[in-house]
């Protein structure tokens, strides 16, 4: 089994920062895509940031240019920097991981999720 681990979640001013991060452990042979999404209530959860093995990147236009993802596969860790929050930022934010194991099987995992409030 994989366990994804999240942190760095909490209350924020509007336009202030915070930084995320979710490390995988466990059964791992490699990690493919990993990614962050969050869900608002009474909304659907909702892509914010999706990073390859080979770095590449992809956002939704919500947050452009304001978040960044990144990871550290010696760590086996994903990171979110959120710059520029506002309150309609405010979220659960699950990590994803696609993972690989030692058989050969690819599973995707969450994290239990961390909550982001951002105050006007």
């Amino acid at each position: 089994q994989v366990q994804l681990v999240e942190s760095g979640g909490g209350l924020v001013q509007t336009g202030g920062s915070l930084r995320l991060s979710c490390a995988a452990s466990g059964s791992i042979y490699s990690i493919n895509a990993m990614g962050w999404f969050r869900q608002a209530p009474g909304k659907q959860r909702e892509l914010v940031a999706l990073i390859t093995t080979g770095m590449r990147t992809n956002y939704a236009d919500s947050v452009k240019g304001r978040f960044t993802i990144s990871r550290d596969d010696a760590k086996n860790t994903v990171y979110l920097q959120m710059n520029s929050l506002n309150p309609e930022d405010s979220a659960v934010y699950y990590c994803n991981a696609d993972v690989s194991s030692f058989s050969g099987l690819r599973t995707a995992y969450w994290g239990q999720g961390t909550q982001v409030t951002v105050s006007s």
